[in-house]
């Protein structure tokens, strides 16, 4: 049986395309059962009317007694899981953060925020971090990291587009190792 993902998110979705196209390519052995959007007219929305996806809007909750999932996937998803829902998916609630976890990670670290933190540190490099979720904003248990330099010159976004390139490859094998038990 094919394990079923449930994409939250909160923008325009491109890491949910990332987890689309990994499907479409055979790299993702599964499929996505639901889109749960935080709020109406995110990009998030298109896409997934464009792939026949059910879409909730705000009540994850609805989605998860609708659709049944193996797996919940936070693709920029900006609001707080609540810990009934984290309890019910015991180590199945992964989330993608745009930084090197544990550093620029927790409440308010979220795109561009991040990458201005990133270059105000001084760091010589970033990355994206896929972990697992908690109750507490980025602090579940590291699953995998990529790494990327921080370049002279870089600002917030020409660092965001090196990380979230990351995100797009780093994101989808890792929803496949977590799912196919490597």
């Amino acid at each position: 049986m094919i394990p079923r993902i449930a994409v939250f998110a909160s923008g325009s979705g491109s890491n949910f395309q990332a987890i689309l196209d990994a499907i479409a390519s055979g790299t993702l052995v599964a499929s996505v059962c639901a889109l749960v959007a935080s709020k109406p007219g995110i990009g998030a929305i298109a896409r997934a009317e464009y792939h026949g996806i059910p879409v909730f809007i705000g009540d994850a909750q609805a989605a998860i007694d609708a659709t049944s999932p193996d797996l919940i996937a936070l693709a920029g998803y900006l609001k707080q899981i609540p810990a009934s829902l984290i309890d019910a998916f015991p180590g199945r609630i992964v989330n993608i953060h745009p930084a090197l976890l544990p550093k620029f990670g927790g409440h308010g670290m979220y795109g561009r925020h991040v990458h201005t933190a990133v270059l105000a540190a001084g760091e010589s490099e970033s990355g994206c971090t896929v972990h697992l979720v908690t109750e507490h904003y980025d602090e579940g248990p590291i699953l995998a990291q990529s790494r990327v330099p921080v370049l002279p010159g870089d600002t917030p976004e020409s660092l965001a587009a090196r990380v979230l390139e990351q995100e797009h490859s780093l994101y989808p094998s890792t929803l496949q190792q977590l799912l196919h038990g490597r």
